[in-house]
């Protein structure tokens, strides 16, 4: 597992305020500014002068505009009234909010405004009063709500703007986009104001840190200096306000703090005031504060002294509403009482004992008194990037057009100043902005909300992002060549100097479509909030406020997913024009325009938007996004799921697509919650309550004997989602690859070649997960993944279904770690040839393994020419051999015959192994692998092994050597699809030579037929629908002689006898010719001399060939049992008929839902859980045990007295029975059946859940990201995780995949420890797959195979079968195989109907009929001389000529319906490689 850290929810509590070394911030730069004013407006009227009014006391009139014009609001008529706007300044009322202009007629009057319709003295109001045809014109303005504190926001200030004049609305000012001139004449006038806070008596200083908690920095992450800047970003004041004046409620705000790797931390504070003591004030201080009188410095009654101060949390992650619900109770906690608990415990108790939610819990309830709680959820599962961006707030502010030229801006990388008064506005849209550009990354300076000592960053030459408070422009002017967009009134102010591009040269289509969206989804809010804010907060409180979270929810959804549209239409193509590093990687290897084809993505693209596109090529957003594409990144299942949107989309249409790009997932959902109790109230010595003792003044310092430990620790551990291990991330499969993968399994799932062919990828998919701890327990890094490599190409030939790109990116990853480019560089190719085009995720690890490796030397001599200069010097062998050849008849020819035999020709060097691993010099009866000592020619060595009487020479073993770990199955042509050099060197080496060898001892052995055993190999290799044999010849095992040692390996032999030439190979065989195996080990349990007619394909899982886990060294010999065998069988009982269902049944059965643990019974349609029966037998012998003996030679006239058929000969056919019993007579533990084996020491039967490998697949993933893949090597893993330990084993004996999970077994609590004296060997442990069942029931009848085996006295596995009381006598059984012999298929079924329904039954069998049938026919015949396929289309027929007759629904009631086309496909796409 890793040691990695489990998320927090919050890091610090911080608090901040006025400190003794704060300094003020308002002196400089202020003295070229107007002063602020002090009071808002309460009162607007309108005068006419030239009816003689005046302005009324109090007032001020507006007789000019911004820029010095004379205003007069009916310039152009003829009867001039001379008409003025008037305001008033005050305190005495509540300040008016906001201003407009109502025209008679056409406007409703808007809820909560006052038309403004008469004049002080008592006229009319109206603006355009020159005659009856004119609008009636009136002003109208809304006033806040009683009560109203010191620092309401108000209007502050009024102006009239006349654009004729080249004026435009000032900074921070709200234009009232009506004109007040609706003449014909003159010019159009626009009235403006502006809302800020009116502040008089106040000094600002710079915020310091008060306190905080805990006092001690985190290594991982520690508190920035500047937090206490950003909790009170427009400083800490001293305030005046007057003795009645009410306080103010506090103010929430939150920032975003970016760290140097761009890891975001989230700030949430709240503002508040409290009492400051006078004494702190310095005589100059209270002059400027109002508190002493400018004459005589006498104090001024009537005044408070107010401080402002902040209270914040700091997290890693965006849960502002959280943290706003636990600030306001931590405030109110601090300003009520008095309490029992102290304010420091409460806190403490937040910050340690409320986890993080998890999946597995992903709602925790917190109770933080009996009348407060908060619902902390997990975060809503999105491949997007976790940000605090609200794109609802954004529309909300400015609009739909509005948002579409921030897209433009932030897209072209411009200086954007966002401004607001409320500054929780400005971090909501500040991340709005920077994340509708998905997928690229903002680059630049990215401040939310800038704290006031901070704003030189305005000034810098580099594009940024910054947000500020408006009253930021009462101190400075900002710079020219910046964009300001106003938040409070929605409006964009540019410059002349630097002007945006228009939205116009954005592509039009899916600008249109975008814009479309906004303008709907700004018509859904205006309906949800149609009233004034104050009312419809009150109205949603009312309602049912979760339907109204659930709503914005899914609008805020809709709005993202509006502008992920867009970016995907876009960059729609990009992947193709990413060049990946193919050679050894230069200097300059990261760099865009060697990653990226610039001109060919901006020439792909409309001339009308070549110059957007080209200011967009040019940023540093697409740079680092090319180099985010290229390279592994964190960002990588962000990416992929960016381009599973680029193929959605279609950017010609001019609607959103009928599917959505994104899906809400929310996490209330979930059953599981954990309930966070408030902290513990201490009891007095005798159980009484004690008294309330703490009540706070103002804040408290925080006190830390007072902030307790964490009080229950597990409940966090146990909710804390643990997180993957960083050793392994390629295995991990992003969300979006899962929900393809679901999918895909659903749409196979109705067609059923298709569908085994999906399973088949899974399974495939499940192997390469547990890749990288093959290769690392692997003494040969590059032979393990070459062999990964080998199984791809495996993988494409069969065409198998892979529902992702894991196992390329695996094998990627590992080629990157152990440094081998260059095999990254051909599964790359591999995978362009299979058609699949890489995603992001693994398009990073390719590059990346290309990238950080060490190539080879790049010149083309060393090993490369050598192994050129081998293929010529190996091709001029091969067609120089016929002429050897020929000279060697004519020889043996011309040598009289009682004279001395001419001299073998020198044969040509030869390397010391086979690709098997051993010598091909080394004799047949060697006990186990030996490696030659030194290179010596055969000739001789033959002569010496060949002469009758004499034993086979036997060498020393010494070391072993590793098996070829390619299994026969993996194995396809040795010739290399993409024709390199190294591959088809690979197959003309030890193999020609085996080839030799095996046609001389062939020849000896079968007389007349020298090549018949080459001819049927070769035709089954190049058959599609058969595959080659898994078995060596059995006779590899008992040689009993010298002629018997030369056919029994034959692939072992060097050189042809003198006398016998050997015939010719055609270059197809030689390079088409499988790589052999080692010698067969005596764990087969049946093996067949030559005629192969058993039932049993017992190579499957064998510990000594290559396909199994453990080396040949490792495995059991021909003289040695094996340490601890296991028997797995997947046939499962169905609990509603009692019917057996076999493994393709079963798989036929499954679901494509990965959490669905049952299948189908084929028979009675009943879901159920199938289970894996294993059967764990030890072998392993005390120390000092005399060794397992070896099995009895066969007699030497059994093979001379053609009572057995030779190697290669065509087997017995059916009616020839007597052949049968007397290949079972002459080597009991080489029939049809199971061999005598020896007794376990111990023995032990347990069966787990089958699991479907879409199911497995999804829980390995789950254990590997929680423990991490080296669990995969403990041998833990069979004790604790026995389900995903029984079916990996299954999985991979069954695909004959090299795993070393068998060896774990050894350490289990299912085998007893080992002896103290060990062999040199470690013990091995084989694996048998079977068919049938392990433990038959006794009172049930045997099946057919198991009575043959019977009658004809072949030792079976199953020894408990009752032999008498059932139907089935040897004659039925002859006749059964007779019919299906004859192609009489539907004969045979009859018959065996009618002995089902013979007196003394009814008989009622667990098997079907089919698999009765084709089980006997199987063990009567032999595998290798059984066509299943031609079996079932013969059965299908039969089945359908006796429904005919006997109906359907009575043949599948009998059980004698023909398995279905998706076992059918199943059994061929894992092939039948079980035994019985």
């Amino acid at each position: 597992m890793s040691d990695e850290k489990p998320p927090q929810l919050v890091d610090y509590f911080v608090v901040a305020g006025l400190t003794d070394t704060s300094r003020p911030l308002e002196e400089e730069g202020q003295q070229h500014r107007p002063a602020r004013p002090s009071e808002p407006i309460t009162d607007v009227a309108v005068i006419i002068r030239s009816q003689g009014e005046e302005v009324p006391h109090g007032f001020t009139c507006i007789e000019a505009t911004t820029s010095g014009h004379p205003v007069d609001l009916n310039a152009g008529l003829l009867n001039n009234p001379q008409m003025f706007i008037c305001y008033k300044r005050g305190r005495d009322k509540p300040p008016l909010i906001e201003l407009g202009v109502h025209y008679e007629g056409k406007d409703r009057p808007k809820p909560g405004y006052k038309i403004l319709d008469t004049t002080p003295y008592s006229r009319s109001a109206n603006l355009n009063s020159g005659g009856p045809g004119h609008q009636r014109t009136f002003l109208t303005y809304r006033r806040a709500a009683e009560p109203h504190g010191h620092n309401t926001l108000g209007v502050t200030d009024i102006c009239l703007v006349m654009p004729s004049k080249g004026e435009s609305t000032p900074h921070t000012f709200c234009r009232v986009d009506k004109n007040l001139n609706t003449s014909m004449w003159g010019p159009a006038l626009f009235l403006c104001y502006k809302i800020a806070m009116a502040k008089a008596n106040t000094l600002v200083y710079e915020a310091g840190l008060l306190g905080r908690y805990p006092e001690q920095d985190s290594e991982s992450f520690p508190l920035p200096e500047s937090v206490p800047v950003f909790c009170l970003p427009m400083g800490a004041t001293i305030e005046s306000w007057p003795a009645d004046t009410k306080y103010p409620l506090p103010v929430f705000s939150t920032f975003v703090l970016t760290g140097a790797s761009g890891d975001k931390v989230y700030g949430a504070a709240i503002q508040f005031h409290e009492a400051f003591p006078r004494e702190r004030l310095s005589e100059k201080q209270s002059l400027r504060l109002g508190l002493l009188s400018v004459v005589d410095r006498r104090p001024v009654a009537g005044r408070s002294l107010q401080t402002r101060k902040s209270i914040c949390v700091l997290s890693h992650w965006p849960f502002f509403d959280v943290f706003r619900k636990f600030l306001m109770f931590i405030y109110r906690y601090s300003i009520s009482g008095p309490h029992v608990l102290p304010l420091e415990t409460h806190i403490s108790h937040f910050m340690h004992n409320v986890p993080f939610p998890s999946p597995q819990r992903p709602r925790i309830l917190v109770q933080m008194s009996p009348y407060d709680n908060l619902l902390l959820c997990r975060p809503v599962s999105s491949p997007l990037p976790l940000s605090g961006a609200s794109f609802l707030t954004l529309l909300q502010n400015l609009g739909p057009d509005n948002a579409v030229a921030l897209l433009v801006a932030v897209l072209t990388e411009q200086k954007l100043l966002i401004h607001s008064l409320r500054p929780d506005v400005l971090t909501s849209v500040g991340e709005a902005l920077v994340a509708m550009i998905f997928p690229l990354r903002w680059q630049c300076p990215y401040i939310p909300l800038c704290p006031l000592a901070l704003a030189d960053v305005l000034c810098a030459p580099v594009p940024f992002i910054v947000g500020i408070h408006s009253s930021y422009f009462d101190l400075y002017e900002p710079p020219r060549d910046v964009i300001c967009v106003d938040l409070d009134t929605n409006t964009i102010f540019q410059s002349e100097d630097r002007k945006l591009l228009s939205p116009r040269s954005l592509p039009r289509r899916p600008c249109k479509v975008l814009l479309a969206s906004l303008h709907g989804l700004s018509q859904q809010l205006d309906e949800m909030y149609s009233g004034p804010g104050e009312e419809a907060s009150l109205e949603l409180l009312l309602s049912d406020a979760a339907a109204a979270r659930g709503r914005r929810a899914q609008l805020e959804l809709e709005a993202r997913a509006a502008f992920l549209r867009f970016m995907a239409c876009a960059l729609r193509g990009y992947r193709s024009f990413l060049r990946p590093i193919a050679p050894a990687p230069a200097p300059a290897g990261r760099d865009a325009g060697s990653l990226f084809a610039l001109q060919g993505f901006l020439k792909s693209r409309e001339r009308a938007y070549h110059r957007f596109y080209g200011q967009l090529l040019r940023t540093q957003l697409f740079t680092q996004f090319i180099e985010d594409c290229s390279f592994a990144s964190d960002r990588d299942p962000c990416l992929e799921f960016f381009d599973t949107c680029v193929d959605k989309v279609q950017a010609e249409l001019e609607k959103p697509e009928d599917t959505p790009l994104m899906e809400l997932d929310d996490p209330r959902g979930g059953e599981h919650t954990v309930f966070i109790t408030p902290p513990e109230q201490p009891a007095g010595p005798d159980g009484t309550e004690l008294p309330a003792r703490y009540r706070y003044d103002g804040f408290p310092t925080l006190r830390p004997e007072l902030l307790e430990p964490p009080r229950d620790p597990l409940v966090a551990q146990l909710c804390q989602a643990r997180s993957s291990a960083p050793s392994s991330p390629a295995p991990r499969r992003t969300k979006q690859e899962m929900k393809v993968a679901q999918r895909v399994a659903q749409k196979y799932s109705s067609v059923p070649d298709m569908w085994a062919k999906c399973l088949l990828g899974h399974c495939y998919g499940l192997w390469f997960l547990y890749l990288p701890t093959h290769v690392r327990a692997a003494p040969a890094k590059l032979r393990a993944l070459q062999l990964a490599y080998d199984v791809l190409r495996k993988m494409e030939a069969h065409k198998v279904v892979l529902p992702d790109e894991v196992c390329y990116r695996i094998l990627m990853q590992l080629c990157g770690q152990y440094g081998e480019p260059v095999l990254s560089v051909r599964v790359l190719l591999e995978m362009k040839r299979a058609g699949i085009v890489p995603n992001t995720v693994t398009y990073g690890y390719y590059n990346k393994a290309v990238l950080e490796s060490k190539w080879p030397a790049g010149t083309q001599g060393g090993r490369l020419r050598w192994a050129k200069l081998r293929n010529v010097v190996l091709g001029a062998a091969q067609f120089r051999q016929p002429l050897r050849q020929r000279e060697r008849r004519a020889a043996a020819a011309a040598a009289p015959p009682g004279g001395p035999a001419p001299p073998a020709p020198r044969p040509s060097l030869q390397r010391q192994t086979t690709w098997a691993g051993r010598s091909l010099r080394d004799p047949p009866p060697a006990p186990r692998l030996v490696k030659s000592g030194s290179l010596s020619f055969p000739g001789g060595t033959h002569h010496g092994e060949g002469r009758p009487g004499e034993p086979p020479v036997t060498r020393p073993p010494t070391l072993p050597a590793a098996p070829d770990p390619l299994p026969p199955r993996l194995r396809g042509a040795p010739g290399s699809a993409d024709g390199s050099l190294s591959d088809v060197s690979f197959a003309t080496d030890e193999s020609d030579r085996a080839d030799e060898g095996l046609g001389g001892g062939g020849g000896a052995a079968a007389g007349g037929t020298p090549r018949r055993g080459l001819a049927a190999k070769l035709q089954q290799l190049l058959s599609p629908g058969k595959r080659p044999s898994l078995r060596p010849a059995a006779s590899a095992e008992l040689p009993t002689g010298p002629r018997d040692a030369a056919a029994a390996c034959p692939r072992r032999g060097s050189e042809q006898r003198d006398g016998d030439p050997p015939p010719r190979r055609s270059p197809a065989e030689t390079l088409l010719r499988p790589r052999e195996r080692p010698e067969s080990t005596a764990s087969e349990s049946s093996v067949s001399l030559g005629s192969e007619l058993d039932l049993s394909d017992t190579s499957v899982g064998s510990a000594g060939v290559p396909k199994s886990s453990e080396p040949a060294a490792d495995g059991a010999t021909g003289q040695e049992p094996p340490a601890v065998e296991v028997l797995l069988s997947s046939c499962s009982r169905c609990q509603g008929c009692g019917a057996l269902v076999y493994d393709e049944e079963v798989m036929a059965g499954w679901t494509s839902d990965d959490s669905n643990l049952n299948t189908t019974c084929p028979f009675c349609g009943r879901s159920f859980v199938p289970f894996l029966s294993i059967e764990i037998q030890d072998f392993q012998l005390p120390p000092r045990a005399p060794p397992f003996p070896s099995p009895p030679p066969l007699p030497r006239s059994a093979a001379e007295d053609g009572s057995l058929p030779p190697p290669g000969a065509q087997g017995p056919v059916l009616s020839d029975r007597r052949r049968c019993l007397a290949l079972d007579e002459a080597g009991p533990e080489l029939c049809n059946g199971c061999a005598d084996a020896a007794v376990p020491r111990r023995s032990e039967r347990v069966a787990f859940a089958y699991l479907s490998p879409l199911v497995l697949r999804k829980e390995l993933e789950s254990l590997v990201e929680n423990e991490g893949g080296e669990f995969l090597a403990q041998p833990e893993l069979v004790d604790s995780h026995p389900i995903i330990y029984w079916n990996l084993v299954w999985y991979f004996q069954r695909l004959e995949l090299p795993s070393n999970l068998p060896r774990l077994l050894l350490g289990s609590q299912h085998v007893a420890p080992a002896p103290q004296a060990q062999p040199p060997d470690s013990p091995c442990v084989r694996v048998r797959l079977l068919w049938d069942v392990l433990a038959p029931e006794p009172d049930a009848c045997p099946p057919l195979y198991v009575l043959w085996r019977l009658h004809s006295n072949v030792p079976t596995r199953l020894r408990c079968w009752r032999p008498h009381g059932h139907p089935f006598s040897l004659p039925f059984l002859e006749a059964v195989l007779s019919h299906v012999g004859l192609s009489e298929v539907h004969k045979a079924i009859a018959l065996f109907l009618e002995a089902l329904a013979a007196p003394g039954g009814p008989w009622h069998l667990q098997r079907s009929i089919y698999r009765e049938i084709l089980f006997l026919t199987l063990a009567a015949l032999g595998r290798e001389h059984m066509d299943i396929a031609a079996f079932d289309k013969k059965y299908k027929s039969a089945y359908n000529k006796l429904a005919g007759s006997l109906g359907k629904e009575e043949l599948r009631r009998r059980r004698a319906q023909p398995p279905s086309s998706k076992a059918i496909d199943c059994r061929k796409s894992f092939g039948a490689t079980l035994e019985c």
